[in-house]
């Protein structure tokens, strides 16, 4: 078993509620769906086949903070395309939801920086030229030098006292967790993308959650005509930095909804008015997937290796 423990400072867990409560996953008419290409997606959970899947392990990167913000809404004053994720957690042999488990998501702001990490990043700036024209969907050059999550890196201790875009909440009684949060944008060397991880088999408290084991370690994916889509909208669109395709990022392993490509919905012609990003994540809920090879890392869930 692992260790883990979430310290929340006074009512902070109890706002955390009023924040989320108002947030909803439902479809408008008139919104587009897209699973982008070699998607297996369908509705979370609705098929024997998709539920009996484990959903693809990948690197923890070197930006993760164990667990920092027991809240839903993630946001705080990032600039960016609204966007509702709500994810689904099962027992991929039962195909029965977990309970109670604590999901961690976070991910770079539309400029590609990571909160905590304000000066490690190498985002896309913004203020500077915007690219001209609609983003290609192959990268105009080779990236020179070693991308910031790409294989290689290892945890870094934070810079600053940054948090946004980091949360953790708890799955319900149908294994359903939803933040609110904004579109990431993207940095040089990855295509866009959010991290997670699922802690289950711990205790909740008054002081947030103990113990347990990370039993998925995780990232979650864009399909190319949602992000192109995307870099046409302000601030996304003053980023001047080269962008990797899905296809060509060294994380997604190309198996659609199990390597955690996400089902998006949005208004046709109107990203800017909000995106719902939904996935079933399978987990082996005995299993232990703390996205790094070194165990030497100080709290399995909290250590960290590459991407």
């Amino acid at each position: 078993m692992t260790r883990r423990k979430v310290v929340v400072a006074g009512g902070a867990a109890v706002a955390a509620v009023g924040v989320g409560g108002g947030i909803a996953a439902t479809a408008n008419a008139g919104q587009t769906t897209s699973t982008g290409k070699g998607a297996t997606a369908k509705a979370a959970g609705s098929t024997v086949e998709e539920c009996y899947k484990l959903t693809s392990e990948t690197t923890e990167g070197p930006y993760y903070i164990d667990a920092d913000k027991i809240r839903r809404d993630i946001t705080e004053d990032k600039e960016g395309i609204p966007m509702t994720l709500r994810i689904k957690v099962i027992d991929s042999e039962s195909c029965k939801p977990v309970r109670n488990a604590a999901v961690d998501i976070w991910h770079c702001d539309a400029l590609g920086i990571y909160s905590g990490y304000e000066d490690a990043s190498t985002g896309g700036g913004g203020g500077g030229t915007p690219p001209s024209g609609t983003p290609s969907g192959v990268p105009s050059g080779t990236p020179t030098g070693s991308p910031p999550e790409g294989g290689g890196g290892v945890h870094e201790e934070p810079t600053d006292d940054e948090r946004y875009l980091r949360g953790t909440w708890r799955t319900d009684k149908q294994g359903f967790v939803t933040f609110k949060t904004i579109f990431p944008g993207w940095y040089r060397g990855r295509c866009v993308h959010i991290h997670t991880k699922v802690h289950v088999n711990g205790e909740w408290t008054d002081a947030g959650y103990e113990g347990g084991n990370t039993c998925h370690t995780g990232q979650f994916f864009f399909d190319e005509e949602s992000v192109l889509a995307s870099a046409e909208v302000e601030p996304y669109s003053t980023s001047t930095t080269e962008r990797t395709t899905l296809e060509a990022d060294t994380i997604y392993d190309q198996s659609g909804t199990t390597g955690g490509l996400l089902k998006l919905k949005y208004k046709k012609d109107n990203i800017a008015k909000g995106v719902i990003g939904t996935i079933t994540v399978g987990v082996d809920p005995e299993a232990t997937n703390t996205g790094t090879d070194d165990p030497a890392q100080p709290g399995a869930s909290a250590s960290a290796s590459a991407s």
